[in-house]
Parts: C-alpha cells; structure tokens; sequence
C-alpha cells in the first residue's frame, strides 16, 4: 500500500455537507480526502454559465439555515464568505393585489394592515410565537440526537436530560410546538390570520420540497423547519452569497483545503471497502484505491447503505427502515436568463425583486397546486418562489440583463403515463405561462431558459428520487428517526463507516449541520 494513497480519513462527496465535514477533521489534525464525482466541488449548491455571460444557481439557490457556529469555526470570512442580505419579500396577485415586505418592521406592519387591519395585530403575535417556539427548537439542531434504543446509561442520561428540557418549557410555547410539529400549515395560520394572500404567502414555507399541501398533516414541521433559519441571528431571514451558492461551497472548499483537507475532482467512489466488519478504504469507479480507517459518506441515505456497501452485511431492520425511508421528490427549478425585469403592472418599474417572489396568492392555490401532483402530474398553476439573484449580485448577468433562479412545486419525480424527458420543455412553458400571468410580457424578455426536473436532480447531483431534502421532512423521519431508529447519531454498523449528508439529523437545506455534527461523533469517537 503506497503511503500517498493512506490517509487517516475519507469524506465520499464533495456538497456542501461533506465539504463541512472534511474541513472539521482536517482542522483536527487528520489526514483528509475528500472525493467528488463532478469537475466541481458543491452537490446542489453550484453555480454554472449555462448561457454565454449568465451565471445560474442551477439547483438549491439560497443560503436557508446555514449554521452561525460553522461560519466562526471554520474562519469563513477569511475565505472569502460574503452573504448578501434579501431586502425584500414581494408577494403578487393577478388582481393586482400584492404584498411586499422589507426590513423595517413599522413599514412591513402598515404594509399587512393595507390588506388587513386584523392581520397587523396578529402578525406580531405570530411572529412572537415563532420566535419562542424557535428558540426552544433551536438547541436540537446543533446536538447529536440521543438514542433512545441505546443501553448506553449515557444515553438513558442524555434523554432524561431532553426530557426536563422539554418539561422546563413554556407550556403555551410547547403547546405551539406539537402544533407545528404534528399538524398542518393552514391551521396553524388559520389560527392568526383572516387575509389569503398573507396566508398563502406564509404557507408556501411549509410546502417547499415536501409532498405535502399547507392543508396536509406534517405540513407545519415543514414552515417550522425554514422558519428556524437564521442569518445573524434573525429567525427565517435567509441570504444570497456572492456568487450564488456556488461561490459559498467554493468558499467550504478554500477553507477544507486551507486546514489541510485534499479534494479530487472527477473521482466517483464505486464501493467502501471492508474487512471483518470494519472500513478499511475506497475504490473508485476506475479501481483507484484509498485507504483510511474513517470514511465519511455524504451521500443520501439509500446510496450511503446501499450502493457503497453490501446491504446483505447490515442488519436486517435498517436495511428495512431505509428501504421504506420517503423520498418522493416534488420539485423543480426553471432558471431564466432575461432581458430586462419583470414589472407587476400595479407597481409598475420599481425595486421590489430583490428577495424572494412568492407565486401563491392563496392556500387554495398551493392545495390545487397539490391536487395534480397527489395523482402523478405537474402543477398546471404551479407555486414558484422566484429569485432575481442579479438584483442584489450584478456580476451573475450582464449589465443591464438578469438571471431569475425559479423554484417549482408541484413535480413529481415519477410521472402518470409519461416521463420527464417529455415533459421538460412542457413544464418549462406552464413555468413561463405562470410568471406571464402576474408579469405581463413576461415571455419578451426571455433570452434562455434551464428546465431542472426530479430526475435531473437525481442523476446529476445524486439525490434519490430528486427530493432535495435527501429524505421527506416527516416527523417519522426526524430526530432520533434520522435516517433509520437507532442510527441517528452518524455511524453506521460498520466500525470506522460514518454518514453526514442531510438524510441525518437535522436534515437538508445549505446549513451545514449534518457535516459538523458527525465531525463532532467522530473525533469523540477517536479520543475513546
């Protein structure tokens, strides 16, 4: 065994999670490579010039949840990190109703109490009450679980522990929290509001990338998941980074080398190798070997026990908990490289894209949007949560031209007597069709267009079944639950096999969590 093929660990994809990861146990001092597949480091956090002079965030766009203490720990802003504040949420009706909120708080009150004076006094307490429920969530997403299948007395210590947290609770801020937990989106904001758009403005968070309408139990797991997000400390304000979130992973990856972690591209891994129970290694696709006693894989849950490993070595009951994990993609992107802005014709030319445009005026437009999907099609009136990048980064388009990076719900991954290779340019019409309706002349300005269906998702980046989170956003699927009972806490049967991909706790999103906790359970398991 050549000693330039030894290293003390491997990470198995290069997004944004195994790029955390990596960077953590090179900072520890070990020996690390991390392997890619692409001729580009980022999983679903890339950016690319698919048209000549546009730069497109061809798949997740957003920094949504990405963990404050990764930022410090890794020393990002020496490498170049740069978020850039969203100062805008525009919310439009074809009836030329709209809502547009901003960054000042007394602006964005007599913006609500414009379409509902009732809605204005409840939106504080709305936000009061997220605000509580998130900061009692919040500590979750930053510890490894505690495994309550374990006879670890550590263990049994660790879940008495959560036990007395939970009891030290508010007793309406726990209350809340079952609510959002284990019900549906519509009856939490039922519960506040009165005006649809506002509603249907705030349910589309607990809808995105989940086979769930705002009506649907789980839902509410779903809002409070992107609501816990946070930049600088505001829950559910999310950024942009400097170059899309291309330019953020490049940053993860200037800082993993800049702690000592190598990185080749264009090495996909064909199998972990293994000798009497325990990881001794990698082959790679063109039988390159690497050999560590740590490997890390990033991977989604069915490909990290499935095709890395002999799923005959497991045991039976994660081989079948994996096996019945929900994937069920339902989403897709329409990037657009354009001519000029779309104009809301009540607002007409003005600054009111440089956030997130929300395409759905209502619940009943984001359930009938669920409607067609629950029996196998695509959304004809589709919820689209759109971002013109280009308004608040200049250098992703041309001067004076623009790049809109289009979310798409809802499209399921598999298709009632069809398939997406037909139906790409359709969905991209319906897509196009939708923003004509709220942006009249919407079409003229089209100058490319990028259809990204499930199964784009799932053969280019990897994720089974295009589901953008790695696994469905249910309560069955989360916590101690992540991926599989009894193996949330990032091993795997496998001595020295470890997983770290937004398939484990806390879950997808560009947050980072996953590759820094199981960083955490590795060192401490290499200290023992």
């Amino acid at each position: 065994m050549s000693d330039a093929n030894r290293y003390d660990a491997i990470v198995v994809g290069g997004g944004h999670n195994g790029l955390v990861n990596g960077a953590y146990l090179a900072k520890a001092g070990l020996r690390t490579l991390i392997l890619e597949k692409r001729h580009l480091v980022g999983g679903a956090a890339i950016t690319e010039e698919l048209y000549p002079g546009f730069k497109f965030t061809t798949f997740s766009y957003a920094l949504s949840l990405l963990r404050p203490q990764i930022i410090h720990e890794l020393e990002l802003p020496k490498y170049g990190f740069k978020p850039l504040s969203m100062p805008t949420s525009f919310a439009p009706d074809e009836d030329g109703t709209y809502l547009l909120l901003g960054q000042d708080e007394g602006e964005n009150m007599r913006e609500i109490a414009r379409l509902s004076p009732h809605d204005a006094d409840a939106y504080k307490q709305y936000k009061h009450d997220l605000a509580e429920v998130c900061r009692a969530i919040k500590p979750l997403l930053d510890q490894v679980p505690p495994d309550p299948f374990s006879d670890d007395p550590e263990e049994a210590a660790r879940l008495a522990e959560l036990a007395s947290y939970l009891r030290g609770l508010d007793k309406r801020v726990l209350h809340n929290a079952v609510r959002l937990l284990t019900g549906s989106a519509a009856d939490f904001l039922d519960w506040y509001f009165e005006n649809e758009l506002l509603k249907g403005y705030l349910a589309s968070s607990g809808t995105i990338g989940s086979k769930v309408g705002p009506r649907s139990q789980g839902s509410g797991l779903v809002l409070l998941y992107h609501v816990i997000g946070e930049t600088d400390g505001a829950f559910g304000a999310w950024a942009f980074h400097k170059g899309g979130n291309g330019g953020f992973t490049q940053v993860l990856a200037r800082a993993a080398e800049g702690f000592g972690a190598e990185i080749r591209l264009n090495s996909p891994v064909a199998s972990v190798i293994t000798e009497g129970g325990r990881v001794r290694g990698v082959a790679l696709t063109d039988g390159t070997e690497f050999y560590a006693d740590v490997v890390v894989s990033a991977l989604d849950p069915r490909r990290t026990f499935f095709e890395l490993v002999d799923p005959r070595e497991l045991p039976s009951d994660l081989v079948e908990a994996v096996s019945r994990m929900k994937f069920q993609g339902v989403s897709s992107k329409v990037n657009f490289a354009l001519d000029g802005l779309p104009v809301f014709p009540a607002l007409g030319p003005g600054d009111y894209l440089r956030g997130f445009t929300n395409i759905a005026p209502s619940m009943d437009y984001l359930e009938r949007a669920f409607d067609e999907a629950k029996y196998g099609w695509y959304s004809s009136r589709p919820f689209i949560d759109c971002a013109v990048q280009s308004t608040i980064d200049p250098d992703m388009a041309p001067p004076g031209k623009h790049v809109m990076s289009c979310f798409v719900q809802y499209t399921p991954y598999e298709l009632r007597e069809s398939d997406w290779e037909a139906e790409r340019q359709n969905l991209g019409d319906v897509v196009q069709a939708t923003l004509e309706s709220f942006f009249p002349g919407f079409g003229d300005l089209v100058l490319h267009r990028e259809v990204v269906t499930p199964l784009d998702i799932e053969q280019v980046v990897g994720l089974t079944e295009g589901n953008i989170f790695a696994g469905e956003f249910l309560a069955p699927q989360m916590f101690f639950f992540r991926p599989a009972p009894g193996w949330s806490q990032y091993r795997t049967p496998v001595a020295g096999y470890y997983q770290c991909g937004s398939g484990t706790h806390p879950g997808g999103c560009v947050m980072g969590a996953p590759g820094r906790l199981a960083a955490q359970k590795i060192l401490s398991d290499l200290r023992r």
